[in-house]
């Protein structure tokens, strides 16, 4: 089974069932490549500040973005529990996002959280083929939680 670990970086308030919820869009995307490994993620939801420090540090980018996933390994299928990596999401960013798409804030977390999720298990979506290919996994995983547009 993998574990997800949430850390709240900024003052605003995630809801309980949100933050249930992303946990599990998480686990279920990683659990559905790798069902039989135990793995560890930590899911920390910031500020734009502090993602745009992020991603100037690890990027060369000094812009804030909505997103940022670390994997800690090319993944391998290890046999032990194993920290796989950590997701980074601005919920500024996703604010206005989920404002601009006409969707739930619900709905953009757990989008960037699947999202996120793939990456840590080597999706990219560099070009058009993977790009494909990872908004399939995406849309499939987000169905098959009924995490809608309209939530």
């Amino acid at each position: 089974m993998t574990k997800v670990y949430y850390e709240n970086l900024t003052d605003k308030v995630v809801p309980e069932s949100c933050k249930a919820l992303m946990k599990r869009v998480v686990r279920t995307c990683i659990e559905a490549e790798y069902p039989a490994h135990k793995l560890e993620v930590f899911l920390t939801v910031c500020d734009d500040e502090h993602i745009k420090e992020l991603n100037r540090q690890h990027r060369g980018k000094d812009t804030a973005t909505d997103v940022l996933s670390f994997p800690f390994f090319d993944f391998d299928t290890p046999e032990i529990t194993t920290m796989l990596g950590d997701i980074i999401i601005s919920i500024e960013r996703a604010a206005e996002q989920s404002a601009s798409y006409g969707h739930s804030l619900k709905r953009e977390l757990c989008f960037l959280a699947a999202h996120a999720a793939l990456h840590l298990l080597g999706y990219d979506h560099e070009g058009d083929e993977q790009r494909a290919e990872m908004e399939k996994k995406q849309r499939e995983l987000l169905e098959k939680l009924s995490i809608t547009r309209e939530d």
